[in-house]
């Protein structure tokens, strides 16, 4: 295929300087869910822009919405029959907490080994640049043969709530055949692998309210109720012994796995999860692997508690107050409309008449399923087993990432999820990193895939 080795060359000749690329954007300390990195979202926005514009992208904009803006470009320059790739992706990142766990500083991105270190090198500003990277060696050694629109937001980590209003509006603006996300990953540095399902999430706060304030619990202990130890309650009332989640109805739109879709698991032993979970013991839903349970099963856990005194030594307090944030992940079926619903008279019905209550909902996403027979799925596969020299493992994610339900739904086109994060990069925790070899890989399977789709089959 014409210009298909010259870009692979020169994209493995330009190793260093796609690396500086990264750690230029992983600098940036591009934190959605925290107000005092405002100013970093724009650095963020503008670099990915400027990217774009050095490439030759036309149309480049910083488009604002209710909250972070959305950085859109487009390459058209392949011609009308040529078939155009939306490509998807995001620059904010996690917040970086507990910062006394890391062994470098979050945003100055260091390389040990095989891996560099920093918040976001793989959740997922390694996955983005290692696409933009491959525009460049394609760019430099003859043409793009696909038309390409971008389209990167900057709240994807507090759960994307102005991106589906946004798609709606400039629906005409981004339409095309097939959306390229790269909010994705392989099951390990030499198992390539493609992500044909995600689960949904709803995401709540529950804030419990007392007495008007903290209060000496030896004067008033057995006086008055605790806030903390009701929240205890309701938020452990949730979930049983074996894992189920006891909220009446919650599982009646629940759909079984289908035979082709247990075929499409890969079969992860309980060990790989030990090692990758840092756990030397395992909790799963009564009657379901592991596997099955963390891929393909709906679950409630806690995210956060906060309540009265919680420095060092001690205080003898009776709070006022009590917070807790806690979510679900969905699969296919269920209704985000309903699951608020069924929490909502949960907590109606089980409160004290001691307590007051506000339940704030953060973040709600559907499931999606991906065509596991779709054209660019096999177009992505050959990218990958080229690179990788291995069979791809179709698989399941536990993990939410709602522009692909809305990509379905407002443009009518499938995702292909090909990204290179691993299992153990920790995102979202503490030393965060992206396995170089393997963002290297990355950039080549993206050229081979862009080369792949190019006669239409998409």
């Amino acid at each position: 295929m014409s210009g298909l080795t010259e870009a692979i060359t020169y994209a493995n000749d330009h190793q260093q300087e796609s690396l500086e690329a990264l750690q230029e954007l992983l600098r940036i300390p591009s934190i959605s869910t925290l107000p005092e990195h405002e100013e970093d979202i724009t650095r963020a926005a503008v670099w990915i822009s400027e990217q774009l514009r050095s490439l030759g992208f036309e149309r480049i904009e910083i488009l604002p919405t209710a909250h972070h803006p959305v950085v859109y470009g487009e390459w058209l320059k392949a011609g009308p029959e040529a078939p155009t790739i939306l490509f998807y992706g995001h620059y904010d990142v996690q917040p970086v907490d507990p910062l006394d766990e890391w062994d470098s500083d979050p945003f100055d991105p260091q390389v040990r080994g095989e891996n560099i270190f920093a918040r976001g090198a793989s959740d997922m500003k390694g996955q983005m640049v290692a696409h933009l990277r491959a525009m460049h060696a394609m760019l430099a050694t003859g043409s793009l043969p696909i038309n390409i629109k971008y389209m990167v937001e900057g709240e994807e980590e507090i759960g994307s709530p102005n991106l589906k209003q946004f798609m709606a509006a400039e629906k005409d603006r981004l339409s095309c055949d097939l959306c390229l996300n790269a909010d994705s990953g392989i099951l390990a540095e030499d198992q390539p692998a493609l992500t044909v399902a995600l689960r949904g999430l709803s995401y709540f706060e529950l804030r419990l309210r007392g007495q008007r304030a903290d209060l000496h619990s030896g004067m008033f202990g057995g006086a008055v109720d605790n806030p903390a130890m009701v929240l205890s309650k309701l938020l452990a009332g949730m979930k049983d012994d074996d894992g189920r989640i006891t909220l009446p109805g919650f599982y009646e739109d629940v759909r079984d796995l289908t035979e082709r879709e247990r075929s499409l698991m890969p079969e992860l032993s309980d060990q790989w999860w030990k090692e990758r979970a840092g756990a030397e013991v395992l909790y799963t839903e009564s009657g379901f692997s592991t596997t099955e349970s963390a891929r393909a099963r709906p679950t409630l856990d806690v995210n956060g508690l906060l309540s009265g005194f919680t420095g060092e030594g001690s205080k003898t307090v009776l709070p006022a107050r009590a917070m807790g944030k806690f979510s679900m992940r969905l699969v296919p079926n269920q209704r985000i409309e309903k699951i608020k619903q069924l929490v909502e008279a949960y907590i109606r019905e089980n409160i004290p008449a001691t307590m007051s209550y506000e339940l704030i909902e953060h973040s709600s996403n559907p499931p999606a399923m991906i065509n596991p027979d779709s054209p660019s799925l096999k177009a992505g596969a050959e990218a990958l087993e080229r690179v990788w020299g291995k069979p791809v493992i179709f698989d399941r994610q536990g993990g939410t990432v709602p522009v692909v339900a809305y990509i379905q739904e407002l443009l009518g086109v499938d995702s292909l999820m090909l990204g290179f994060g691993l299992p153990s990069d920790n995102i979202h925790g503490p030393n965060e990193k992206q396995h170089l070899p393997s963002f290297y890989r990355g950039i080549e399977t993206f050229i081979r895939f862009m080369y792949a789709i190019s006669n239409g089959s998409v």
